[in-house]
């Protein structure tokens, strides 16, 4: 039997038995090596990894703040100071 490819590109091409055994080279039972495994996390599956460690979120806290934010009471002087306070530190 042959099998013709689209548009006769490469002739007929003989079908041959499948799970032709063309090993020669086998090893025998005694050589065999250990299966190891492998596992490699893509950046993704790093960054979820990461993701689950993180704290609960305090849904009670972010709606408060969420709630004085839309007041316009969150931003005080005292908060402002404390801030550019941290961030000179982290700078200097």
């Amino acid at each position: 039997m042959h099998i013709y490819g689209p548009a006769h590109l490469h002739g007929a091409q003989p079908i041959g038995p499948p799970h032709s055994s063309r090993i020669t080279n086998r090893q025998s039972v005694g050589e065999a090596s250990p299966i190891q495994d492998e596992l490699q996390l893509s950046d993704a599956g790093q960054l979820i990894d990461k993701v689950r460690d993180l704290p609960e979120i305090r849904q009670d806290r972010v709606d408060q703040i969420r709630a004085q934010i839309a007041d316009g009471t969150y931003e005080t002087d005292d908060k402002l100071e404390i801030a550019l306070g941290r961030l000179l530190d982290e700078i200097g």
